[in-house]
């Protein structure tokens, strides 16, 4: 079916038709969103594709509400708002549409369904209520402020908001995954790498790019540091040991903390040592040579120092 119009209901809107409307009109860029509960719109037909309102889901029907009683549920239970509907049945073609790499099209529909399209549905069920000081500043929250304020008269101004919201849900949308695709690419490359390492303890990557969850898919517990070029230097950067937290593998050493040019370069001994962060975690040197040399000798230390202290129990 190609529909001529995208139905939801008028009034407030929230996120969930929101980034719904951002997946169909990629896929159905012809299609006129119409906003309105009046049954002659919320009625299923040949012609439309009808979300978050209408009270009923059947994707045969090209209809997909959240509301009523018996509203569909997620195989372990969780609730789908209409966004999670919209996913499940259109976030393939999306991807595809989005010029995913076909062989990634599945990975991607399910990490994008469990990272960021399950707690748009959490939130709209009142399943999931973000709390502390960034409560405020979830998406779902921070797309709701873009609704005029309650005393505007202008019957336009909910569509206008609207339509002015929808522009910025699709840019997260676009970014988050595009980000995503980046990850996987970035994903093959630091496999090669992690080959071409061995059993080293420093990985080389041709450019800056996410690693860690590739190292950790790979089980290559052995590397402790990464170097790679970046725009006029280069960059040596310690692994994080969760995904959550700072803690790394193995710390810089201790002595090269907050140093820069001549100074860090007397203490390392490497000519073209040009920086390393108080906190220990990355570091910068001016070629690629000082770079891993920098890097071999944090291996040293932090081997030592895991000698010392496992000598020491």
């Amino acid at each position: 079916m190609i529909p001529n119009f995208l139905v939801t209901h008028s009034g407030g809107f929230h996120a969930d038709e929101l980034l719904s409307s951002v997946i169909l009109t990629r896929l159905f860029p012809q299609a006129r969103i119409v906003r309105s509960r009046a049954p002659e719109w919320i009625t299923p037909g040949e012609d439309r594709i009808i979300y978050d309102v209408g009270g009923s889901y059947n994707p045969a029907a090209g209809i997909f509400d959240h509301h009523q009683r018996g509203a569909p549920l997620r195989e372990d239970g969780q609730p789908y708002s209409s966004f999670g509907l919209i996913w499940k049945h259109y976030g393939r073609d999306y991807l595809a549409a989005s010029d995913l790499p076909e062989a990634h099209v599945e990975a991607m529909h399910g990490s994008f369904d469990d990272g960021f399209v399950l707690p748009i549905d959490l939130t709209d069920n009142g399943a999931l209520s973000p709390s502390g000081p960034l409560a405020g500043l979830t998406l779902p929250v921070l797309l709701e402020t873009l609704k005029p304020v309650f005393d505007e008269a202008d019957p336009e101004a909910d569509d206008r908001a609207f339509h002015a919201a929808l522009a910025i849900a699709r840019s997260f949308v676009e970014a988050r995954i595009a980000q995503s695709a980046a990850k996987l690419r970035a994903e093959a490359i630091v496999h090669r790498a992690i080959e071409a390492a061995g059993q080293g303890r420093v990985l080389e990557l041709p450019r800056g790019m996410p690693f860690r969850p590739a190292i950790v898919k790979a089980g290559a517990d052995h590397l402790l540091f990464v170097v790679h070029p970046r725009e006029k230097d280069w960059c040596v950067t310690g692994i994080r040991r969760a995904e959550e937290g700072f803690e790394l593998r193995a710390d810089l050493p201790a002595a090269w903390a907050g140093l820069t040019n001549g100074a860090l370069e007397a203490v390392c001994g490497i000519e073209g040592a040009s920086f390393c962060h108080n906190g220990r975690f990355i570091a910068a040197a001016r070629t690629r040579e000082a770079a891993l040399a920098m890097a071999e000798l944090a291996v040293k230390e932090a081997l030592s120092i895991g000698a010392q202290s496992n000598g020491g129990r």
